[in-house]
């Protein structure tokens, strides 16, 4: 059967999955092969086992189950590439996939084209009683993917950052960023309605009705008391006055937890902040303390640039998020302010830019319910240590967002596309006489 017999639903998710794996290829690209073996931190994966991890999800859910006859490429990729499904088997340590010097990348490359090729049998064959069972599960893997795309960029990203010559992933200049003030924009509260619609039974939404990911509900209502919120994210050069001002350095700032990591770790920028000042003192310009005239660089996927004041903050754990929100004589927004004010007029830089640190833990909505099967395991059983961040960021793969979207990272992770937009408790509204 061709593409063009197929019913439109099926067409649709088929030509969306070719898409979406395409565009997983593309991105690890530039890398070499060598590139995309390294693991840089147990809590960042190779190149290569995302691109793998990826494969065994719509293998694992849907060719395994659903496929007859199918046969798998090379069992032992069950094993190596599950991730932390319990349901679905034993898996290799997390810490240990840079270790996995073989299957080679061109094997896993072939991994992908078997997997590709049963998917389309799949969706092309199977009855209509199956289809309505398996699109669910293969949106969710389309989405998935997507998840894993930015985690690709950003694992790949903090490999390059650890090699001398901190080599650039994309050899262009970046987009400048346009100089804009930042406005307070005011929500006056009250009962307001968040999060999704999902179904009752807590299964994916049918394809084309509005995926959502099952964390992202049930809808619910919250009560918000007025609020204002920053019509734009904290900048680079905003938080090079905090760095100035011995930011990190006085602990009146730091939650008691973020200014143990200060110490231990011994934070004195984001992550991918490079002191020049030692080369600037050379030159008669101020000291080593970020005083008017120190410079930095800032490491990214454009390779080491000189620092650019407008462009928004990133690499920032929630730490540093809270610590400066307290510094400017505001908050961070909870993740009800954040959704609720999305759609203000004046806001700006909601998805694109970096994922934005919430004042919220990581918990279940009120009626949550897992998804079915083994992709029960997909949020729920993360929803303890963890805090919300709302938005998107220059990685994240376009069309994967939503307002109601809800990441989640350990308040000391640093190396995502992670900054902050502030908040703070609504002035009185000054009174008018006529």
């Amino acid at each position: 059967m061709s593409d063009h017999d197929l019913p439109l639903v099926r067409r649709d998710l088929s030509r969306r999955f070719e898409a979406v794996r395409r565009h997983t290829l593309a991105l690890a690209e530039p890398l070499s092969a060598e590139d995309q073996a390294a693991q840089s931190m147990p809590d960042a994966s190779p190149a290569k086992w995302h691109q793998a991890h990826t494969s065994w999800f719509f293998e694992a859910l849907l060719l395994r189950p659903h496929l007859p006859d199918y046969r798998p490429l090379d069992e032992s990729f069950h094993f190596l590439f599950n991730s932390y499904y319990e349901g679905l088997g034993p898996r290799h340590p997390r810490p240990q996939r840079g270790l996995l010097t073989r299957p080679s990348l061109d094997e896993v490359r072939a991994y992908r084209r078997h997997v590709d090729t049963h998917i389309q049998q799949l969706i092309a064959r199977c009855s209509d009683a199956v289809w309505n069972e398996i699109a669910p599960t293969l949106e969710l893997g389309l989405h998935h993917e997507q998840q894993h795309q930015e985690l690709l960029l950003t694992d790949a990203l903090h490999l390059l950052s650890c090699h001398p010559w901190r080599p650039a992933l994309i050899d262009a200049a970046p987009a400048p960023v346009a100089a804009s003030t930042s406005e307070w924009l005011r929500h006056d509260g009250g009962l307001v309605d968040i999060g999704h619609d999902t179904s009752a039974d807590g299964a994916a939404p049918a394809a084309g009705s509005g995926f959502a990911f099952d964390n992202e509900g049930p809808r619910h209502r919250v009560w918000l008391e007025p609020f204002e919120i920053a019509s734009r994210l904290v900048t680079c050069g905003d938080f090079q006055r905090f760095i100035a001002d011995g930011g990190y350095r006085e602990p009146r700032w730091w939650l008691s937890d973020g200014w143990a990591m200060v110490q231990q770790q011994g934070w004195k920028a984001p992550l991918y902040w490079v002191d020049d000042s030692d080369h600037a003192k050379t030159e008669g310009d101020a000291d080593a303390t970020g005083s008017a005239g120190s410079r930095w660089s800032v490491f990214g996927l454009h390779g080491l640039r000189p620092m650019d004041p407008a462009a928004p903050v990133m690499q920032l754990s929630f730490y540093e998020a809270a610590a400066y929100a307290e510094w400017a004589g505001a908050r961070l927004p909870s993740e009800p302010e954040w959704e609720a004010a999305s759609t203000l007029p004046g806001i700006a830089q909601l998805d694109d830019q970096a994922w934005q640190w919430t004042r919220s833990a990581y918990h279940p909505y009120p009626g949550f319910r897992p998804m079915a099967g083994a992709a029960s395991e997909y949020n729920g059983k993360f929803m303890v240590g963890q805090l919300v961040l709302r938005g998107g960021s220059l990685a994240t793969p376009p069309g994967h967002t939503r307002r109601t979207y809800r990441n989640f990272f350990p308040p000391a992770a640093r190396w995502q596309f992670t900054g902050l937009r502030l908040a703070r408790d609504a002035r009185p509204r000054t009174e008018t006489h006529a």
